[in-house]
């Protein structure tokens, strides 16, 4: 395939963040939280339309660091417009976890993560960012609620 092809083929895969959402952190690829997002965002930097979205932020090293991927590697996989199965199935062949109970618990740990769980830096940051972004009366309860409050799917 041609670097021309593939650029087009990412073209049209990426999200423009600057008028759109990434998927939730909720939402999974390749069996893993986070990772759909990740995706998202990654494409979106590749394609220069991420907005104020980053990639390899400390969220996507949540996913990361757990399965043991590199960020370049993952970026460059991504660069070749490969679709969201095969990434999906990028990620499960690269990833150091290869115990279906070991990433099952690692998701509900973090569907389930509450503010309280976070290191305390990260706790003052959110308190500040859900000021800003999540609306008036709206109770937080787990962490994701945050992002998917900001993003409107809450």
């Amino acid at each position: 395939m041609t670097t021309q092809a593939v650029s087009e083929k990412l073209k049209t895969l990426a999200k423009d963040l600057s008028k759109d959402f990434p998927r939730s952190p909720r939402a999974t690829l390749g069996g893993y939280v986070l990772a759909a997002r990740m995706l998202d965002k990654c494409r979106a930097v590749l394609n220069g339309t991420n907005g104020e979205y980053h990639f390899n932020c400390p969220l996507d090293k949540n996913i990361l660091d757990f399965t043991g991927i590199n960020a370049d590697d993952f970026k460059d996989f991504v660069a070749t417009g490969a679709s969201d199965e095969e990434i999906g199935e990028w990620i499960k062949t690269q990833s150091k976890v290869k115990d279906k109970t070991e990433i099952v618990q690692w998701n509900n740990k973090l569907r389930d993560k509450s503010l309280s769980d976070l290191p305390p830096e990260v706790q003052v940051y959110m308190e500040d960012y859900m000021a800003q972004y999540v609306p008036a009366g709206k109770v937080v309860y787990r962490w994701f609620d945050i992002y998917d409050y900001e993003e409107k799917r809450l």
